[in-house]
């Protein structure tokens, strides 16, 4: 399966990547991703961008980049003249502080931020693995090592899944379901496909029952 990075993915990116993973009562066979580390940033993708439900909707979390040298994935730098960081723990802090395990998984969360990788091939990677270890999906992540063209055989979404673009993952997966959200009453309907840390920080642990349909 191909995927393209992403800043704390959509959910329909983690269930692909849960898709292949085999549970049983004795032992765990991952699943395996190959990683897309050869393309050029694509702007106004989940490359730099994620969606968690605030009060009012669905809010933007966007890392900016510094724009003028190698545009290739793995060379694009994050851009730390502005404290995006703090407004970014702010937000999640403001939209999540009442969800049911937001406080078990901040601390490192937020320890991820500060760390400030340099670029944003290494945050995404660390938002990924982040996701990949807290919510019990067990994956083999592995960078493609030169561009692979567009192979509709090889299971590939690296430009399925965007937000410009409706994608029918989900129930395609037979995951269109909903679960538990903290602002779903107010806004009187499910929100779908936010950044997986939603599915993470309401369902916790559970995370990975939702995402294999246990």
């Amino acid at each position: 399966m191909l995927l393209s990075t992403a800043y704390f993915p959509p959910l329909s990116w983690l269930a692909l990547a849960a898709r292949d993973m085999t549970l049983s009562p004795d032992r765990v066979l991952p699943s395996h991703v190959l990683l897309e580390a050869c393309e050029n940033y694509q702007k106004q993708s989940y490359r730099n961008r994620c969606y968690i439900l605030a009060g009012d909707g669905p809010q933007m979390l966007q890392v900016p980049v510094v724009h003028g040298g190698s545009m290739a994935i793995r060379d694009v730098q994050v851009d730390y003249s502005t404290p995006w960081v703090l407004r970014t723990q702010r937000a999640l802090d403001t939209a999540y502080e009442t969800a049911a395990y937001y406080e078990y998984y901040r601390d490192d969360l937020f320890a991820l931020l500060d760390a400030r990788p340099a670029t944003l091939w290494e945050l995404n990677l660390s938002s990924i693995r982040f996701l990949l270890d807290k919510t019990g999906v067990t994956c083999a992540l592995v960078p493609t090592t030169e561009f692979i063209g567009p192979n509709l055989e090889a299971d590939d979404y690296r430009f399925t899944i965007h937000p410009k673009h409706p994608d029918t993952v989900l129930e395609d997966l037979g995951l269109a379901c909903p679960y538990y959200q903290v602002f779903r009453d107010r806004l009187g309907r499910f929100t779908q496909n936010l950044s997986s840390l939603d599915l993470l920080f309401n369902e916790g642990p559970d995370s990975i029952v939702w995402l294999k349909k246990l």
